[in-house]
């Protein structure tokens, strides 16, 4: 079954959060079979030779493993593991590797949290990501910055709010750093999500979702993802739609709310 016969966006699924009581080869081989893309957090918990052999598209993947944004130590850190994982990337064919401002512990809660960004960790921020770019382009692969939610799940994390991954991404504007845009993450910490996707529009590479509250599939809750996916193609964007969502009771009838909520 391919999602391009139901749903102008390519889509995929996070595959940690699906069928978690079984192998993640088999998952990525599932999601596969059902026409999905998929998405991945921290390769070294995984068996990337077996991943390999499932031949699905990986489409996003945790783009670094420690590190920082906001000083030098930091940013060295980040652009180590990033390059590190890079490679990791390449092996797999992922489209896209992922970062945050900073690294992310136990229970998504940041290991640095940092209350006051200022303008010093601004400007730090935006010099660690022009090195990203420069890997980017030795590596030949593309990063993105996805926001986070700061009142739930994310409190602590310097430039998580979509403002600010949008103005850093936005002031560097190169095709090899893109915006993961994550509109549960913004319903939750910003909401007017039409036109934050409109004013996002030129700088993004993946838009993710999952539905609030709870963090569960489309339809489980109270966004009209549907009215979303209309304005989406109406604005022009054609890019992946990934749901990095915890299913509510089965998986697969979680991945048919998803494109359902996604089919026009």
């Amino acid at each position: 079954m391919s999602n391009a016969s139901t749903s102008p966006f390519p889509l995929a699924a996070c595959a940690e959060m699906l069928w978690r009581d079984r192998p993640i080869e088999w998952r990525a081989s599932r999601l596969k079979e059902l026409g999905f893309g998929v998405g991945l957090w921290n390769w070294p918990e995984h068996d990337i030779g077996k991943l390999e052999a499932t031949g699905a598209s990986f489409t996003i993947m945790n783009g670094y493993l420690t590190g920082r944004l906001t000083d030098d130590e930091g940013a060295d850190e980040l652009i180590r593991t990033a390059r590190e994982t890079a490679q990791i990337g390449k092996r797999l064919g992922v489209q896209r590797l992922n970062l945050h401002g900073t690294g992310l512990g136990d229970r998504g809660l940041p290991v640095q949290p940092i209350q006051v960004v200022t303008g010093v960790m601004w400007l730090k921020a935006r010099d660690t990501l022009s090195r990203i770019v420069e890997l980017a382009e030795q590596e030949d692969v593309t990063f993105t910055l996805e926001n986070l939610n700061l009142p739930v799940d994310h409190p602590g994390t310097p430039f998580g709010r979509a403002e600010d991954t949008l103005a850093l991404v936005s002031s560097i504007d190169h095709p090899r750093l893109r915006l993961n845009l994550d509109l549960y993450h913004a319903q939750i910490g910003e909401g007017n999500l039409v036109e934050l996707c409109r004013k996002s529009l030129p700088w993004i590479g993946e838009i993710q979702v999952a539905d609030v509250p709870g963090r569960f599939e489309p339809g489980t809750g109270e966004v009209n993802w549907n009215g979303i996916a209309r304005a989406l193609k109406a604005m022009g964007y054609s890019g992946p739609i990934g749901m990095e969502a915890w299913a509510s009771g089965d998986s697969e009838e979680a991945l048919e709310a998803f494109r359902a909520a996604f089919t026009i």
